[in-house]
């Protein structure tokens, strides 16, 4: 079992070890959870840039998208955190979930913790998020969870221009679920 620094009813947050590229790779190696954030899955050199990023972000602010776990048994299910962006105490949100838990609540709740740790934990004073424009299910989880549109950018690795999304502290404060 993994040692989890954050934890939910259901859910374990650990950090990304260089150990786990097993891990890495069922789930940035598999097209049905990168298909809206790449052209393809991730080739196992690209896998091993993704793991090495986030684990160097960890490293310097504290943040990754974490590789999050049931903590019942121990299962690898996806992960989801933050990462920094260029804009000093801004982090993005991120989410990706390995097919076997989807539409299980695991978005909202492992969301719903990485927020309130980027909030409480690492000073956030916003938090930014976008989606790919087909990705409906990435849609309405912001939503919910309480995200704000603020417009569009254009997000290379898709091609696409992505709604995006922010969350402040104090819109955080006042969500209602």
């Amino acid at each position: 079992m993994r040692n989890f620094f954050l934890t939910t009813s259901r859910l374990g947050f650990s950090h990304w070890q260089s150990t786990d590229m097993e891990l890495a790779q069922t789930l940035w190696g598999d097209i049905n959870v990168v298909r809206y954030i790449h052209q393809g899955p991730f080739s196992d050199e690209e896998v091993v840039e993704r793991l090495n990023t986030e684990m160097a972000q960890q490293a310097k602010v504290g943040a990754q998208y974490w590789p999050i776990f049931w903590k019942a048994d121990g299962t690898f299910i996806g992960a989801c955190g933050l990462r920094p962006t260029d804009e000093p105490n801004v982090f993005e949100f991120g989410i990706h979930l390995r097919p076997s838990v989807w539409h299980q609540g695991v978005g909202m709740e492992a969301g719903q913790a990485a927020i309130t740790y980027g909030f409480n934990e690492l000073n956030a004073k916003k938090i930014v998020t976008g989606h790919n424009p087909n990705n409906i299910g990435s849609q309405k989880l912001l939503a919910k969870l309480g995200f704000e549109y603020y417009g569009k950018e254009f997000y290379a690795p898709t091609g696409l221009e992505h709604p995006m999304y922010r969350m402040t502290p104090v819109m955080w404060a006042a969500r209602k679920y």
